[in-house]
């Protein structure tokens, strides 16, 4: 296997030095033209390429940011993860992204990688309830900002939507509509946007003087089309069937939509449908579906800009230890309710 190319080579072939290279490198002003052009054009002929670990283990500081999230088929973290590559991009930074898959063993292991990669910080959409994984990965001291959720016990700065709201604006939506028989299709009930979009709609409940149990829960494994699929299947296998979803994703709401298709049940007509995140799928929709719409792009885009603030001021702090600290801060973004097809019943 030929050897690579390092920078020793290309000053012998340029007739500089090794300092001479790594100025023209990183700092060109430095240099004089003509000899920056001849050290450019050994890099060209040779096909040189630093080595950015190399060059990050000496500055201490990584050009990498690294993005966790809990399911990449979700077009919700797709927006997400564009919404903080461009922030990131902006600042002269890449991003690993990674999917844990809804799995705490795999966040676990993501988390690792990030740390012997040793990332200039990351962004992070747990699923661990327990909090086990981000109490570890606290002890290797790497900045993290939590995305889409405000994990309980933490202090970190986060970016997230006021679910209780969302949760609210969908079932509101669906009792002025005339609906008395709902369904929650949930997801797992460990996650925190599950319990808080729960606790929204019965506050709906609440407000309109019904009872909680008019709100039928039925929970998934996932957050996805087919674990939806599943729930239709038992929403279809009720002796009594509500009149009303609310679904805690899109995917689940899609899925809710594909098994009614399939059973010949009419959509709205004989059930209503709101899902959650108002991904672009929802729209395209062969029912059009109303939706609780979140800012996944600004949403991504502020997290990776508190990272880096974050980064940034512990880098001063460095040089300026009197200078002012970093404050942790927890944005609550608003959701809101787009109103489609699927939940217009004529009631």
């Amino acid at each position: 296997m030929a050897r690579s190319v390092g920078i020793k080579d290309v000053a012998r072939a340029a007739g500089v030095s090794v300092g001479t290279v790594s100025n023209v490198i990183n700092r060109p002003d430095t240099v004089a033209s003509e000899t920056r052009a001849r050290v450019l054009s050994a890099i060209d002929r040779l096909g040189y390429v630093r080595s950015e670990s190399a060059r990050q283990l000496r500055a201490g500081r990584s050009r990498i940011m690294g993005l966790l999230v809990l399911d990449m088929g979700n077009p919700f973290f797709v927006d997400v993860t564009r919404g903080a590559e461009r922030a990131a991009r902006d600042a002269g930074l890449g991003v690993m992204v990674c999917n844990s898959a809804q799995s705490s063993g795999e966040e676990a292991e993501y988390l690792a990688l990030f740390a012997e990669q040793r990332v200039r910080g990351v962004l992070l959409t747990p699923t661990d309830a327990s909090g086990r994984n981000i109490d570890a990965f606290r002890r290797h001291r790497i900045p993290f900002v939590l995305v889409d959720r405000v994990a309980e016990g933490t202090t970190e700065c986060s970016v997230s939507v006021d679910d209780v709201a969302g949760g609210a604006l969908a079932v509101r939506h669906l009792v002025d509509a005339g609906h008395r028989s709902l369904a929650y299709v949930s997801g797992p009930p460990g996650l925190n946007q599950v319990r808080d979009r729960r606790t929204g709609a019965l506050n709906a409940l609440a407000e309109a003087g019904l009872d909680a149990d008019v709100l039928r829960e039925l929970p998934t494994e996932r957050l996805d089309v087919a674990a939806g699929r599943d729930a239709g299947a038992r929403l279809l296998g009720l002796a009594e069937r509500p009149t009303a979803v609310f679904c805690a994703n899109d995917l689940l709401a899609l899925g809710v939509l594909q098994a009614m298709f399939a059973a010949g049940v009419r959509v709205p007509e004989d059930l209503a449908i709101v899902g959650y995140d108002d991904i672009e799928f929802a729209a395209a929709a062969a029912v059009p579906l109303t939706s609780v719409r979140q800012p996944a792009v600004t949403m991504g885009a502020l997290a990776a800009e508190l990272l880096l603030e974050e980064t940034e001021a512990e880098a001063e702090a460095k040089t300026r230890p009197a200078g002012r600290p970093h404050e942790h801060r927890r944005v609550v973004l608003q959701p809101e309710l787009v109103v489609r097809r699927s939940s217009l019943s004529p009631r």
